[in-house]
C-alpha cells in the first residue's frame, strides 16, 4: 500500500499539496459546512487554480515569543525589544542580547509578541534606577542583581517568578495605570509592523498564572482586531486573578464591551503539576456545564510543543507508542517542584482529548475540544525553532560552549539543564489570506497544526467517501474539501450507518529538513463502559518496510553523522499521501482522530553545538539526534442522537 501511494517527486514550491483549498468553507469562524462547497470553489475553466479565494499554502508563524518587555526576560539579560523581534520575524538580521548576529532561514508569515501582561515593560525602569522604585528593598536588590549580571541576574529571575506565583510582587511594579500605559505603547509597535497580505503582526499578551507557586496555567490571549479595539480594555494580569475561568470572564467582557474578538491558547501542560486538564478548578471547585462551555468557547487551541517540553502524550500513559517520548519534561512544575503520582494524566493533550469526550457526556459540552499548535516560548526576543539556528530560552542559553553544562533553571538545587531545552516549535495556519482576521478565524475553527520546528506541509481531511484514487492526484485540497472536512472540524453525520469514516492525509517534507518516515493517525475514544481508549495506526510510510507481528512498521533507520552534525536523505520519502479507513469503527462511540507526521532522525541542536564549539563538553546522556514531527488538529466524530 505505502509503495503504491507514496509520491516521490518533491515540489519545492509547495503546490503539490496546496491546490484549490477551500479553507473558508464556513458560515462563521467555527462552523464548516461541506454542503456549501460550491459557494467557495468554482472551477471556471481549464486552470485548476483559477477562481479560488482560499489558501494555497499554510502560513507559518509564532504565537508565543517574549522580548525585553517581559520582566523575567529583561532581568535575565534580554535586550531585544518587540520592534527588533518583529523585524527578525519578517526576515531581517538582528543582533542578539549576547551580541551575536542572527537571522531566520526563511521569514515568518505572522507573529504574536506575547509578553507577560504582569509588569509589562516596567522592569526596565528598575534596571535604569528610577529612585521611586529603588526605595523598595526588593526592587533595589533586583536592580543590583541585574546590573551585576550572571548568577546574580538569574537569582532575580527566580525570585521574580517565585513572588509572582505567591502574589507578593512589590506594588510599585503592579500598578494598573502604568501597565495600561505600557500596553498602549506595545500595541503601537505591533500596529506599525502589520502589513496585510505580506506579514501579520498580531496583537496579544501572556496571562501568566503560576497558581500555587509555579504550577503553569499560562495562556496567550490573541486578538482578532487592531490597536483601536485592543486598547479599549486593560489586559488582565495575575494581580487581578490567577483562576483561568476568571480570564474567560474578562474575555467575554472584552468582546461585549468592544465588539472585538479574542481567544486564548493554554501553554504546555507538562509544567502544571496536574492542573492544566484537571476536572476541578485550581481553587478546588468542581467543573460544571458553564465552566465547560466557557473553556470550549475561548480556548479552541492548545500548545502541544515548545522549548520546555512536548505535551502530546507521556510514555508512561501510552507504553506501546514508540514516538510518545519526544523532548519530555516531567520532573516538576515551573519551579521544578516534583510531581506526585496521578498528576501526569492531567497534563498531556491526548489524555485531555479523551477526557473531553467523556466530560461531554456528563456536562453537555466538551471542554477539551482543542486544536494543536507549536511555539517556542523563547525569552530572547528571537524565535528560534531550527536545530542549527537555536538561540535558547534566555540569553544565558544563547549559543556558546558553556551551555553544554549550564543550568537553564535552578530553584534551590532543583535544576533543568540547558541541553534539555528543545528547539521547538512552530504553527502552520490554513488561512484564506495573510491578514490578522483571516489567521484568527483559522485559529478559531482549529484549522491549524503544530510542528517541532520544521516547516512540513500537512493536509488532513475526514469524511465518509474518500477512496484510494483520491490519493493519486497532486492536489488533495479540492477533493478534501469537496468530500469532507479539514483538521479541526466535526465529521458530518454518516450517510450510511454501516460506513466507517475515511481520511485523506498528505505530507510534504521541509526542503531544509529530513525526509519523512511515516504518517500516523491517532484515534481516541470512550468505550461503551466509559473507559478512555486510544490507538496509533501507521497509515503510510516510506520504502518497502512491512508491519511486524505487532502491527508496527519498523523504524526507518538513522543516517546522522553526529561528529559532523550532518545526515543524508537516503532513507525516508520527500512526501507521503494516502486514504485510510478506520478498521475498528463503532458508530455508537464518540471518537477523535489526528495525524502525526514523523521525520527521519536528524542532528539535534546539541550536535550542532558540539561540532561548532570544539570546547563544548556534553555528558554521555545528552541526546544528539532528534526525530522531528508535526501534529494536526483533530477531527471529531459524534454519533447521531
Amino acid at each position: 500500500m505505502s509503495q503504491r501511494l507514496t509520491r516521490l517527486a518533491l515540489a519545492l514550491t509547495g503546490t503539490v499539496l496546496s491546490g484549490p483549498l477551500a479553507a473558508q468553507v464556513t458560515t462563521d469562524a467555527g462552523t464548516i459546512n461541506p454542503a456549501q462547497i460550491e459557494r467557495f470553489f468554482n472551477q471556471p475553466g481549464y486552470s485548476p487554480y483559477a477562481g479560488r479565494s482560499f489558501p494555497s499554502r499554510p502560513l507559518w508563524g509564532e504565537q508565543h515569543l517574549h522580548t525585553s518587555w517581559s520582566p523575567d526576560a529583561f532581568a535575565a539579560g534580554t535586550r531585544v525589544g518587540p520592534d527588533e523581534a518583529l523585524r527578525y520575524a519578517k526576515g531581517e538580521q538582528i543582533v542578539s542580547s549576547t551580541g551575536q548576529p542572527v537571522r531566520l532561514s526563511r521569514p515568518y508569515d505572522w507573529m504574536v509578541v506575547a509578553d507577560h501582561s504582569d509588569s509589562l515593560g516596567v522592569i526596565t525602569n528598575v534596571y535604569d534606577g528610577e529612585p521611586a522604585l529603588l526605595a523598595d528593598p526588593v526592587l533595589k536588590r533586583w536592580h543590583d542583581g541585574m546590573k551585576e549580571g550572571g548568577a546574580a541576574a538569574s537569582a532575580v529571575v527566580i525570585e521574580m517568578i517565585t513572588l509572582q506565583g505567591q502574589g507578593k510582587l512589590p506594588k510599585a511594579v503592579t500598578d494598573k495605570d502604568t501597565q495600561f500605559d505600557m500596553w498602549r505603547k506595545m500595541t503601537e509597535i505591533v500596529e506599525g509592523h502589520d502589513e496585510p497580505g505580506r506579514f501579520s503582526a498580531i496583537i496579544g499578551y501572556e496571562w501568566t498564572s503560576n497558581y500555587g507557586g509555579g504550577n503553569n496555567l499560562h495562556r496567550n490571549v490573541i486578538y482578532r482586531d487592531g490597536k483601536a479595539i485592543a486598547d479599549r480594555v486593560r489586559p488582565l494580569t495575575t494581580f487581578d486573578t490567577e483562576i483561568p475561568n476568571k480570564l474567560w470572564d474578562w474575555m467575554a467582557n472584552f468582546e461585549e464591551t468592544t465588539g472585538g474578538r479574542v481567544l486564548a491558547v493554554p501553554h504546555n501542560g507538562n509544567l502544571s503539576n496536574g492542573l492544566m486538564f484537571a476536572t476541578e478548578t485550581p481553587d478546588g471547585k468542581p467543573i460544571d456545564a458553564e465552566w465547560a462551555a466557557m473553556r470550549a468557547r475561548f480556548e479552541p487551541l492548545y500548545e502541544v510543543t515548545q522549548s520546555k517540553g512536548t505535551s502530546e502524550q507521556h510514555p508512561s500513559l501510552a507504553p506501546s507508542d514508540e514516538f510518545a517520548n519526544f523532548e519530555i519534561w516531567d520532573k516538576g512544575n515551573l519551579n521544578v517542584v516534583p510531581k506526585t503520582p496521578g498528576m501526569i494524566q492531567y497534563e498531556y493533550a491526548r489524555e485531555a482529548l479523551k477526557r473531553g469526550l467523556k466530560l461531554e457526556g456528563e456536562l453537555g459540552t466538551n471542554p477539551f475540544k482543542f486544536g494543536l499548535l507549536g511555539s517556542t516560548d523563547d525569552h530572547t526576543g528571537i524565535s528560534s525553532a531550527e536545530e542549527n539556528n537555536f538561540f535558547g530560552k534566555f540569553p544565558a542559553s544563547e549559543p556558546g560552549p558553556e551551555r553544554s553544562t549550564a543550568n537553564a533553571f535552578d530553584f534551590e538545587g532543583r535544576t533543568i539543564k540547558d541541553w534539555q531545552l528543545g528547539a521547538s516549535g512552530l504553527t502552520a495556519v490554513w488561512a484564506a489570506e495573510n491578514t490578522r482576521a483571516s489567521i484568527w478565524d483559522a485559529m478559531k475553527r482549529k484549522e491549524v497544526y503544530g510542528t517541532t520546528g520544521p516547516r512540513i506541509f500537512v493536509r488532513f481531511f475526514g469524511g465518509w467517501n474518500f477512496v484510494p484514487d483520491d490519493a493519486l492526484g497532486r492536489n488533495p485540497g479540492p477533493v478534501g474539501y469537496g468530500k469532507g472536512v479539514p483538521m479541526g472540524a466535526d465529521l458530518p453525520p454518516a450517510p450510511d450507518a454501516a460506513k466507517a469514516p475515511t481520511f485523506l492525509v498528505a505530507a510534504l517534507k521541509d526542503p531544509l529538513s529530513g525526509n519523512l518516515d511515516r504518517i500516523q493517525v491517532i484515534k481516541g475514544w470512550v468505550d461503551a463502559e466509559g473507559g478512555m481508549q486510544e490507538k496509533v495506526y501507521d497509515v503510510v510510510w516510506s520504502g518497502d518496510r512491512t508491519p511486524g507481528a505487532d502491527g508496527k512498521v519498523p523504524l526507518v533507520g538513522d543516517t546522522v553523522d553526529v561528529g559532523r552534525a550532518t545526515w543524508t536523505n537516503t532513507i525516508g520519502a520527500p512526501e507521503l499521501i494516502t486514504v485510510w479507513t478506520d478498521p475498528d469503527f463503532d458508530p455508537a462511540l464518540k471518537a477523535f482522530y489526528y495525524a502525526r507526521v514523523i521525520e527521519i532522525p536528524t542532528p539535534r541542536w546539541t550536535a550542532y553545538d558540539a561540532a561548532y564549539f570544539k570546547d563544548a563538553s556534553f555528558a554521555p546522556e545528552v541526546p544528539m539526534t532528534v526525530t522531528e514531527r508535526a501534529y494536526t488538529s483533530p477531527i471529531w466524530y459524534s454519533p447521531v442522537s
